[in-house]
């Protein structure tokens, strides 16, 4: 009987140890579950909800916290997927001694136009690592998909939101965004 090979599940202080070695420079990777992932290519519509984000966001909460674009945000113990956008408690050395934890970070904001069935297989990721709350773009559908309440390994409440509704992350229920201003 063949015996598959053993694969090697990195460590987050592995993870960066390579990171830190430039053996993955100019790659788009991340580490989820241990493996590391190529990230799939960022196309126009993806990018420009990215920026559309990036800006909406900026504006509304200002210095209330710090929007991180397509930055890492660790998710315990074995995870450090990148994010399209995170919303982060405010820290004025803006996380230059270690990624922002989980209690750090509001919302995580993941952008679909090919890749959402590998976004919905990051929710496990972020769920175990005790982010909150996840918003998932999804362009093809034209629609957001929020995720919150997690539980182990996935999250108790989905909500869609539709054209014309509009959505709030928990940590600013003051705050309401309009779907059509996310989804330009």
């Amino acid at each position: 009987m063949d015996m598959p090979a053993p694969r090697h599940r990195f460590t987050l202080d592995e993870w960066h140890h390579i990171v830190e070695s430039e053996a993955l420079r100019n790659q788009r990777v991340e580490l989820l579950d241990g493996e590391i992932y190529e990230m799939t290519p960022i196309g126009p519509p993806h990018q420009s909800v990215v920026d559309r984000l990036n800006d909406l966001l900026g504006r509304t909460f200002g210095n209330r916290v710090i929007v991180r674009v397509q930055g890492p945000v660790p998710a315990r113990p074995r995870s450090e997927p990148q994010p399209d956008i995170a919303l982060l408690r405010r820290q004025t050395d803006f996380y230059r001694k270690a990624h922002p934890e989980a209690p750090n970070v509001f919302l995580v904001v993941e952008v679909a136009e090919t890749s959402l069935d590998y976004d919905h297989a990051k929710l496990r990721v972020y769920a175990t690592g005790g982010i909150r709350e996840v918003w998932i773009v999804d362009l093809r559908g034209d629609r957001i998909e929020v995720y919150r309440d997690a539980r182990g390994d996935s999250y108790g409440d989905l909500r869609i939101a539709e054209r014309g509704e509009s959505l709030s992350c928990l940590a600013f229920p003051d705050v309401a965004l309009a779907v059509d201003d996310i989804l330009g």
